[in-house]
C-alpha cells in the first residue's frame, strides 16, 4: 500500500469560494478506467472527510513504467507499487501569486491567498499493479482500484500507517468509505484487505 512522505501535518481542509474538483487522467493503456466513476468516489470521500469550498485532487492512472520512476525518484523503492500519495499541505507557505498581484496601485484589490483554490495533492495508481495483487489483497480489481483511490486521498489528507494504532484507524476509515461510497453497503466477504475494527 501506498507510502507518502514522512512528517506531514494533516493540511487545512477549506479552500476558497467553490466546490471541490477532482481532475482524473488515464495515462496508461493495459488496463479500463471508468474515470467518471473514480472521479465520483473521490469527491465522495473528500466531502465525507470534511474538504469544503474550492480544492483541487488530481489522479493519474498510469503504466509500471512510470510507477516504477515515481517510486524510485521519491520514496527511493525501485519497483512499481500500487499507488502513491503526493500531498500538497504547506499551502499558505509555497503558493504564490506572482508579482503582479503583489503590486499596489490605486486600483488594485488586496490579494487574499484564501480566495485560491486549495491544491490538496496528486493520488497516482498503477492499474495493472492493482489487478496483479487484487485476488490476495482486496478480493477482486474492482474492490482493489476503490481501496487503492481511498488509501491514496486519505494520504494527501494527512493520514498514515506507520504505527499500530494509526494503522487500525486509516483501515477503519478505508472501510468506512468504501461501504458508505463504492459497496453501499456492509464489506463482502471476500474483501481481504481492511479487517473489520472491533469496537
Amino acid at each position: 500500500m501506498a507510502e507518502t512522505r514522512p512528517g506531514l501535518s494533516k493540511p487545512r481542509r477549506t479552500g476558497g469560494d467553490g466546490n471541490p474538483e477532482v481532475f482524473c487522467a488515464d495515462e496508461q493503456v493495459a488496463v479500463e478506467v471508468d474515470l467518471g466513476r473514480w472521479q465520483t468516489l473521490a469527491l465522495d470521500v473528500l466531502e465525507a472527510e470534511g474538504v469544503r469550498g474550492a480544492a483541487e485532487l488530481t489522479v493519474v492512472f498510469v503504466d509500471e513504467g512510470t510507477m516504477q520512476q515515481l517510486n524510485a525518484q521519491y520514496m527511493g523503492n525501485n519497483y512499481a507499487t500500487d499507488v502513491l500519495a503526493f500531498p500538497l499541505d504547506a499551502v499558505e507557505a509555497t503558493r504564490t501569486p506572482g508579482p503582479g498581484a503583489l503590486t499596489k496601485g490605486p486600483d488594485k484589490n488586496e490579494f487574499d491567498i484564501a480566495d485560491l483554490p486549495l491544491l490538496l495533492g496528486d493520488v497516482v495508481i498503477c492499474p495493472t499493479v492493482a489487478v496483479k495483487q487484487a485476488p490476495l489483497h482486496a478480493g477482486n480489481e474492482d474492490d482493489e482500484m476503490a481501496l487503492l483511490l481511498v488509501h491514496g486521498i486519505l494520504h494527501v489528507l494527512g493520514n498514515d500507517h506507520d504505527t499500530p494504532d494509526t494503522a487500525v484507524a486509516m483501515q477503519a476509515l478505508e472501510r468506512k468509505h468504501l461501504e458508505l461510497f463504492h459497496w453501499h453497503a456492509t464489506a463482502p466477504t471476500n474483501f481481504r484487505h481492511v479487517p473489520e475494527v472491533q469496537q
